[in-house]
C-alpha cells in the first residue's frame, strides 16, 4: 500500500470516536481487503481503490448500501463481480469490525445491565450515551 494512502487512513480513523478507532485498529482490514482484491485478480491500483472505498464506508463518508455500486464504478468491475466483492468485504471486514465496536461500547458502559428506561432515554436523546449514566 502506498504511504500516502496509509497516512490518509490514519488521519481519517483518528477523527472517529475512541470505540470506533479501537474497533478498526483491532482488525487488520487493509490486509484483508488486499487479499480479497487479489482473489478477484484486481491490479494494485484497483486494490488501493477497494481499500479507499472500504475506508469511506468505515468512517461514514459513504453509505454501506452503495458500496457494491461504488466498487463497480470506481474500480471498473462488472455488477456481478462488484456484488461478490462487496459481500465478501461485508462478511470478512464490516461484520468483524461491527462486532468489535459493539463489544467496545458494551465495555465502556457504566451500567452493565441497562433497563428499558435507559434504552428509551437513549433513543429519545438522539443517541446521547450520557443518558445511560445513572443519576445519584
Amino acid at each position: 500500500m502506498i504511504e500516502k494512502l496509509k497516512q490518509t487512513i490514519r488521519e481519517e480513523v483518528a477523527k472517529l470516536s475512541r470505540e470506533m478507532q479501537e474497533a478498526i485498529n483491532s482488525f487488520y482490514w487493509v490486509k484483508v481487503a488486499e487479499e480479497i482484491g487479489k482473489k478477484y485478480k484486481l491490479s494494485e491500483d484497483e486494490i488501493h481503490d477497494l481499500q479507499v472505498e472500504t475506508l469511506l464506508v468505515l468512517i461514514g463518508v459513504e453509505y454501506r448500501d452503495l458500496y457494491a455500486l461504488n466498487i463497480e464504478e470506481n474500480i471498473g468491475t462488472t455488477k456481478e463481480e462488484s456484488e461478490k466483492i462487496a459481500e465478501e468485504v461485508f462478511q470478512k471486514i464490516f461484520i468483524s469490525i461491527n462486532n468489535k465496536l459493539e463489544e467496545n461500547i458494551k465495555k465502556s458502559l457504566p451500567n452493565k445491565n441497562p433497563n428499558h428506561e435507559q434504552n428509551m432515554n437513549f433513543v429519545l436523546s438522539g443517541g446521547d450515551y450520557s443518558s445511560f449514566i445513572e443519576e445519584k
